[in-house]
């Protein structure tokens, strides 16, 4: 997924940036990062608020294999719902919840 991509799919809910970010592709709204693109999918930051919403939508979250301990190591980052991408509206609640995300992690 290229930048005009990303940036066309967060357009309806605010400006972003895209920037390298741990092997993967950052996208940061307002001084916060809100996204990632990892392995070619594009994940939206979630919290203790929002990830609820996101696993009862049945998306994934993104996790990892520790490399020294093996265990998976979750990160805040989460799969956006297949319908979003057919649906501009559907996409930016998902988007503003993401950017609601990095705002509340800031404070």
């Amino acid at each position: 997924m290229d930048a005009d991509a990303i940036e066309e799919i967060f357009q309806s809910v605010a400006p972003v940036t895209v920037k390298k970010f741990f092997g993967g592709t950052g996208v940061y709204a307002r001084g916060v990062i809100i996204g990632c693109v990892f392995e070619g999918d594009l994940l939206l930051k979630a919290d203790a608020t929002t990830a609820p919403q996101f696993e009862a939508a049945g998306c994934k979250q993104w996790s990892y294999g520790h490399n020294k301990t093996g265990k998976q190591v979750k990160m805040p980052y989460w799969s956006i719902p297949e319908d979003a991408f057919d649906d501009p509206d559907v996409m930016a609640t998902w988007v503003k919840m993401a950017l609601d995300a990095g705002l509340r992690a800031k404070k």
